[in-house]
């Protein structure tokens, strides 16, 4: 899979037919994106999407037209490394129903103090810039999506 970036307008990714890259606008997901130059169709992230600012973080949350899950994790967390196969298994699941993020509260702290997350791994679910829910600890995929069902 080609790896996503992230900037204030969109997903940045690469074409995997043409080599392309581009721009998902987050307002547009969940509908059909096409490559600027071979017209194929662009496939809804399958991954969880490494958020590397909070800038993104915020454009994101606040303008993706599909909810979107976010892991609030470290890399010393023990649990977190446990949950991050799981929430891979989601990412691919819930393509084009949902956003699944991944926020290194070690890498932006800043998030962490914003959502007063004291454990993780931590498990927001945002719509429309508002965390409608959490859930903290280690999950298996299955509770994860029980988790997130409601908010389809």
């Amino acid at each position: 899979m080609n790896k996503i970036e992230t900037d204030e307008r969109g997903l940045l990714l690469t074409c995997p037919h043409c080599g392309k890259r581009n721009r998902l606008k987050y307002e547009g997901l969940g509908q059909t994106f096409r490559c600027g130059q071979c017209k194929n169709e662009l496939q809804s992230p399958r991954e969880p999407i490494d958020l590397k600012s909070d800038l993104a973080f915020d454009a994101l949350t606040s303008r993706s037209a599909l909810p979107v899950l976010v892991d609030f994790w470290a890399p010393w967390c023990g649990p977190c490394k446990m949950v991050a196969p799981e929430i891979v298994k989601v990412a691919n699941e819930t393509a084009g129903h949902f956003v699944v993020a991944k926020v290194n509260t070690e890498e932006l702290p800043s998030l962490g103090r914003k959502f007063r997350v004291t454990a993780i791994p931590t498990m927001g679910l945002f719509k429309g810039g508002i965390e409608v829910a959490r859930q903290a600890g280690a999950m298996p995929a299955a509770a994860i999506r029980k988790f997130i069902e409601p908010w389809r």
